[in-house]
């Protein structure tokens, strides 16, 4: 059993998760006493003869299941960022034992009765903005959730979310096997010609690490990425481009075809027992857009805006690959590696020329110089607090008096027990409760380039821009300043939740930022004037197609969710559908995208993948306010504090967002960084 039993949770500084205590077999009859401790917790609420009020029922039940919660976000997190075949076992075994709690809840009777009493009354009950909005989400909670069905149909509810939560798992297992499944081995060093150093070197050093002679690539994005880049040899760069692109579609025990279908068609019978027309009109409902039509009308505008630009840079780049190299046809995994030579050609400009100035250490401090000149934040690094693996690095948050804010995790280095890609994560979130501020544990988890015998880990600029990004996250996380956990930090609706993260990014490729931490890690050269008007010259480079691919992700997530998917019988046929709008290269027959889009099939972004073009339309908005007033403008900062990242979910929105810019966002502002103007 895990020991939460003191009063300040674990026993242990800051109250911090304790890793090192926690075993494999201790995490099942853990979960079982905090199911049964929070199933009293939820009785007592449910069965308390006091007539319902707002801080009986309502307040009750937000700060019910405190350990069931903790418990989970550790464990959840790990199966992420740490994770083997016991732990997910266990996950397969655990996660519909919560949803058949969290069932428990939206279909008791009694409780909803009791929380529908406070909710019929809220008019005369005097309650703040934030009390208002916790009732409301409370309601909509259980209402959402078929606490409004007839008993059958509550079982058939049940049903359905028991299978989905198995379905979710399984998919994501699958995309792991396969990723870590995956290796080729290069022994003809002709082979590796024009990759740079530091990946050979990488590649050398993998290779040894399990006894091979040569150079070793695998589908962990550091390995994958430098060599679909750079790689002359075109044959092997489509074998690495295709191996990525048929993970889970090979029709052997690890193919998520059938998996993609039933959950499509789950969520669509769950969204139509609701009452619902389609899984994104349920979805939606809670979100900026509100509703699949006008989530369609703003990709369709922008892909209208972004298309003929997109046709543009593609015929260019045909153009250059068939003069350069005589290629009649450019083909998906020629894509990133003629990009990436005309983007020389173009701007005298490579990763391998900015990478020296973007040591990761000092890409880290460059984020918290950022984050003290904005916020008056400090970052100290501790060794006092348990660590889930020895790459994790750990820092104390306290703000300018000394108060302390947060725990920060920070983990940047693939290994086999983590999945690809980054992501903000949290540990435990922030609340007031009995006139105490309890502060939350962050996490912020990424696979980039891990140091070399000759080189520390040096990052191309779409991973700096990556690391800002998280930390935007980290900062909505750490930032958090409301009474209420639901609605602390990240939990708000889905297309505002990148605001904070994609307007970190604009930092990068400002002079006046780059300055405090691009430095080059042998000599300490700050980086170069040149280089810094180069890297904002080639901002807007290949825009259009990395527009339309945005879009084309969204489109694909509308076509799943955004209408009845149960006839559709093979996920290769609808997803060329899907594309054909915003199709730019040639289809790869081996390859599909659906049955590796963990973000919609496994994560939240099921009917939202939009909000990241969605939330890019409020952070070019939001960062033309900072310019306009300085960068590291300290009033603008505290505006954005004040009513983004201190509010959580405790308002709408659009209502935080106007309070901080003092008008709604504009799409100019995006479309003009994007290049993507019309000149006149």
């Amino acid at each position: 059993m895990i020991d939460y039993s003191s009063t300040n949770g674990f026993n242990t500084p800051y109250n911090t998760a304790p890793f090192s205590k926690i075993k494999n077999e201790d995490y099942l009859p853990t979960f079982k006493k905090a199911i049964a401790d929070a199933k009293a917790e939820i009785d007592a609420i449910a069965n308390n003869e006091a007539s319902p009020t707002f801080k009986n029922t309502i307040e009750a039940l937000e700060f019910s299941g405190e350990k069931l919660d903790r418990i989970s976000s550790i464990f959840f997190n790990l199966n992420s960022a740490e994770t083997n075949d016991t732990i997910q076992k266990i996950a397969q075994e655990v996660s519909p034992m919560l949803s058949e709690f969290s069932n428990d809840i939206t279909l008791n009777e009694d409780l909803f009765k009791r929380i529908k009493t406070v909710y019929n009354s809220k008019d005369t009950l005097n309650l703040t903005v934030e009390q208002h909005t916790l009732l409301e989400k409370k309601y909509k909670s259980f209402s959402r959730n078929g606490a409004n069905l007839p008993k059958e149909k509550k079982q058939q509810l049940r049903e359905i979310d028991k299978k989905l939560s198995q379905l979710k798992l399984k998919f994501g297992e699958n995309i792991l096997a396969e990723t870590n499944a995956f290796e080729m081995l290069i022994t003809n060093e002709a082979d590796v010609s024009g990759l740079p150093d530091g990946a050979k070197e990488a590649a050398k050093q993998l290779a040894e690490s399990k006894e091979k002679e040569g150079w070793l690539f695998t589908l962990d994005y550091p390995s994958y990425i430098p060599f679909v880049t750079y790689a002359d040899n075109r044959e092997l760069r489509k074998q690495l481009s295709i191996a990525a692109g048929s993970k889970g579609f090979k029709g052997d025990k690890l193919d998520n075809q059938q998996h993609v279908l039933d959950i499509a068609k789950l969520r669509h019978e769950r969204a139509n027992l609701l009452g619902y027309k389609t899984h994104a009109h349920f979805v939606l409902e809670e979100r900026m857009a509100e509703t699949p039509k006008n989530v369609e009308k703003f990709l369709n505008e922008l892909l209208e805006k972004a298309k003929p630009a997109a046709d543009r840079e593609f015929k260019n780049l045909e153009n250059f690959a068939k003069d350069l190299d005589n290629i009649d046809k450019l083909e998906k995994w020629d894509g990133a590696y003629y990009s990436e030579k005309l983007k020389q050609k173009l701007f005298s400009l490579d990763d391998e020329k900015l990478k020296p100035y973007f040591k990761l250490q000092n890409v880290i401090n460059g984020a918290f110089t950022v984050a003290n000149k904005l916020f008056n934040l400090h970052f100290e690094e501790i060794n006092t607090i348990d660590k889930y693996h020895d790459d994790v690095l750990t820092y104390k948050v306290t703000n300018s008096k000394g108060d302390f804010i947060s725990i920060l995790y920070a983990d940047f280095f693939p290994r086999p027990g983590k999945r690809n890609g980054a992501w903000m994560t949290v540990y435990k979130p922030q609340y007031i409760k009995n006139e105490e501020n309890s502060r939350p544990h962050i996490s912020i988890v990424c696979n980039f380039t891990k140091p070399t015998k000759t080189k520390p880990s040096l990052l191309t600029f779409n991973e700096v821009t990556t690391l800002f990004h998280e930390f935007g996250h980290a900062l909505h996380g750490m930032l958090a300043n409301t009474t209420y956990p639901s609605l602390s930090g990240t939990s708000v609706y889905w297309d505002f939740v990148e605001l904070p993260s994609q307007v970190m990014e604009n930092w990068c490729y400002e002079k006046e930022a780059l300055e405090l931490f691009a430095t080059h890690y042998e000599t300490g050269e700050v980086i170069p004037m040149d280089l810094i008007e180069k890297i904002k010259a080639s901002a807007t480079f290949l825009e259009g197609i990395q527009t339309v691919r945005q879009l084309s992700f969204g489109l694909l997530d509308m076509s799943w969710h955004g209408q009845d998917p149960t006839e559709i019988l093979d996920v290769k046929t609808h997803e060329n559908k899907a594309f054909e709008g915003t199709k730019l290269y040639p289809d790869v027959a081996e390859n599909c995208m659906s049955t590796a889009f963990s973000h919609i099939f496994q994560g939240g972004y099921s009917s939202g993948y939009y909000s990241y073009k969605w939330a890019e339309v409020l952070d070019a908005d939001a960062f033309e306010y900072f310019k306009e007033n300085g960068i590291f403008n300290t009033s603008v900062a505290q505006k954005f504090y004040d009513h983004v990242l201190s509010k959580g979910g405790t308002e709408n929105p659009m209502t935080l967002y106007k309070r901080f810019r003092g008008q709604e966002p504009k799409p100019e502002a995006l479309l003009k960084r994007a290049g993507l103007m019309e000149t006149k």
